[in-house]
């Protein structure tokens, strides 16, 4: 790279970095996460806007030989990022005890799964190309079932803490039931990998990769609960973060050349991890905040690339998504809970809850678009409905709460109460 260049690709991140600052800060004044105004910002607004305002913008301002390295910079701070997020599924023993956890997990998925999967056989059956494409029926459909059932627990855990709800039985319920849900959905994404590449050997690689990765992250997981290692990282955590990173790298690149994407990688690393030592805390904390700041790269570049080769957003198929979306997780969520014995309230708030995608749904359909699963159409329906479905969680939980307070009638003050006795 010439010194232009790299002068020219600095003062883009630049530029990058600063769009995703703006959007995180407008989101959070609207009472919404940062992610949602990343998406919007990077995504949706800035390359649509662009685009349209300046067709030949893409070419002067970001040339080939300078988007390029921008790309790889913004795939690796996503890579970085899903660390934190492998991390945050803890799924220990004391919490999978609560039967309820287990109902409201299934009883959201099995809904999901299915309204996704009859979603993407209405798409092959309509055969329109520019949203079906050309990839094998399995994968597709799986796919797009998949993306109607994942939740995002790092944006979840977000709302949950702002709001005040984390040590609360709804949000208890709703954010084990996410980590359930999404550890599903990585198995299954694998599955449409597999699927997907060309050959017969596919799916039997992916199952190969991924008994790899388990036995890998059960084996780093016992070496890193040893004393030895906790003391490292209680006297040099910054040393730590540094190789924690540099092994999540080469992690996701051993698990391209498998056949697999790069936040298989992450996640194995991830995994290694041990969730019940504060000492591994801060390393993984630093990793994935390197890589949080380095996201909204990761979406301009890839707006950019969206934009570029789609005729627009199909607003039909990104109404009807979002509709079936909202629907399943929402739907399902509160009927499940309500069965097990939740109020009306809490069954809402678990539904609601559960109803948020956030950035693991945008790394889904940017697996399944790598992979050519997903025309760039599709793919801005689908993050239309990612937007939508988690810029919905806020608001509707506010909603939930004054109608309680309605209805719960008042206590009547001290005074009233002698006075009527």
């Amino acid at each position: 790279m010439t010194l232009p260049v790299a002068a020219h690709a600095i003062a883009a991140l630049g530029a990058f970095l600063v769009v995703g600052h703006l959007g995180r800060r407008l989101a959070r004044r609207i009472g919404q996460p940062g992610v949602v105004g990343e998406i919007a910002f990077g995504m949706l607004l800035g390359p649509a806007v662009l685009g349209w305002a300046w067709p030949e913008a893409q070419s002067v301002l970001l040339p080939a030989e300078v988007l390029q390295p921008l790309r790889d910079l913004g795939h690796a701070g996503l890579v970085l990022f899903l660390v934190g997020v492998a991390h945050e599924l803890r799924l220990d023993a004391s919490r999978l005890r609560d039967r309820a956890i287990g109902w409201t997990a299934l009883g959201t998925l099995v809904p999901s799964l299915a309204v996704g999967a009859a979603f993407g056989g209405w798409l092959v059956w309509y055969d329109q190309p520019s949203l079906r494409g050309a990839a094998p029926t399995l994968a597709f459909v799986l796919l797009l079932a998949t993306t109607m059932a994942v939740s995002a627990v790092p944006v979840l855990a977000r709302i949950l803490a702002d709001r005040g709800l984390t040590a609360t039985r709804a949000g208890r319920l709703s954010l084990t039931s996410a980590a359930l849900i999404d550890s599903v959905a990585w198995l299954l994404l694998a599955v449409v990998i597999g699927i997907a590449q060309p050959g017969s050997g596919g799916v039997a690689t992916a199952a190969t990769v991924l008994v790899t990765g388990v036995l890998a992250a059960t084996l780093g997981r016992r070496l890193l609960r040893t004393a030895q290692a906790g003391r490292l990282c209680a006297r040099w955590p910054w040393l730590v973060a540094v190789v924690l990173g540099v092994c999540v790298l080469l992690a996701a690149g051993v698990a391209e050349s498998w056949g697999l994407t790069a936040i298989f990688g992450a996640f194995v690393v991830g995994l290694m991890v041990p969730p019940d030592s504060p000492r591994w805390d801060a390393p993984v904390r630093w990793v994935s905040t390197l890589g949080l700041w380095l996201v909204p790269v990761f979406f301009i570049a890839t707006g950019l690339k969206i934009w570029t080769g789609s005729g627009g957003i199909p607003w039909l198929v990104t109404i009807l998504a979002t509709v079936l979306a909202v629907l399943a997780k929402i739907g399902g969520g509160y009927a499940v809970s309500r069965l097990g014995g939740e109020e009306h309230a809490e069954a809402l708030r678990v539904g609601v809850m559960l109803n948020t995608r956030g950035l693991t749904e945008i790394v889904l359909l940017q697996v399944g678009y790598s992979a050519g699963v997903l025309t760039s159409g599709l793919y801005l329906a689908l993050l239309v409905m990612a937007v939508v479905t988690t810029s919905m969680t806020g608001p509707l939980l506010s909603l939930i709460d004054r109608r309680q307070a309605r209805r719960t009638p008042a206590r009547p003050r001290k005074s009233e109460q002698l006075t009527a006795g």
